[in-house]
């Protein structure tokens, strides 16, 4: 793909965990150019502050950031994926983060693309379909507790001993076989390894290797995309081994 023919292109990483009251769903309506719109919302009672940034040459939608919910008299400091501040401005936030990232079309006749990624590791599920719904252009939410699955050598916790975050074995150890760099940047030579599995396992429509193969990268050409924080937990059917008190 050209960048010339897409609208834009950026990432979500979603940067919080703070805890909050309540039970409802917050939306956030966000029109991209050519009348392209996203529509953001949350399923758990949570603080959200979804951080975006743009690929390179391309504008940094809604200064970076915006809340989904977000109390004012809450400091801006997040468990998992802080940028060091509410409005990201394009920067990343700070790994382990459920990365989604988005290829939009300017023409609607033709199609955007977008995937899910625990490459640089997970904190919250997300899912991803386009309005009106249709099967084959969603993105499921994780079907696991991945979390609670984590392992001792790649879990993040917070001052309580709560688990918040869940590394990738490359952001964890930091080797070429487990980063597919150097002699293993190669998919002959760099191969899902049993940190991997686990993520795939939990979330199966998600990236979780940098060689993921069958690619989970979908196509569907729509005006309009609806991005859901932990679905599955609040108001919808809850998926069986959650421990939905943890959140």
């Amino acid at each position: 793909m050209k960048s010339s023919d897409l609208v834009s292109y950026f990432s979500l990483i979603l940067t919080g965990l703070l805890l909050s009251p309540g039970n409802d769903s917050f939306d956030y309506p966000y029109i991209l150019e050519q009348d392209t719109h996203l529509q953001f919302s949350q399923q758990m009672p949570i603080f959200l502050w979804p951080a975006m940034a743009p690929n390179t040459g391309q504008p940094v939608i809604a200064e970076g950031g915006f809340y989904l919910h977000f109390a004012s008299n809450r400091p801006p400091t997040c468990e998992t994926g802080d940028c060091g501040q509410l409005g990201c401005h394009g920067l990343i936030g700070t790994p382990p983060a459920t990365l989604l990232q988005v290829w939009l079309h300017a023409d609607e006749a033709k199609p955007s693309f977008y995937d899910i990624s625990l490459v640089d590791g997970f904190n919250l599920p997300i899912s991803v379909q386009t309005r009106p719904t249709q099967p084959e252009c969603e993105i499921p939410g994780c079907s696991k507790p991945l979390n609670s699955l984590c392992p001792k050598e790649l879990q993040v916790v917070n001052g309580k001993g709560k688990v918040v975050a869940c590394k990738s074995a490359c952001l964890a150890f930091n080797t070429d076989e487990y980063c597919c760099r150097n002699e293993y940047a190669t998919p002959d030579k760099c191969k899902p390894n049993v940190y991997s599995r686990l993520f795939k396992d939990a979330c199966p429509g998600y990236y979780s290797h940098p060689y993921d193969s069958p690619r989970p990268l979908v196509s569907c050409a729509s005006k309009e995309f609806e991005i859901i924080f932990c679905p599955n937990f609040w108001g919808v059917e809850q998926v069986p081994g959650w421990n939905y008190t943890d959140y």
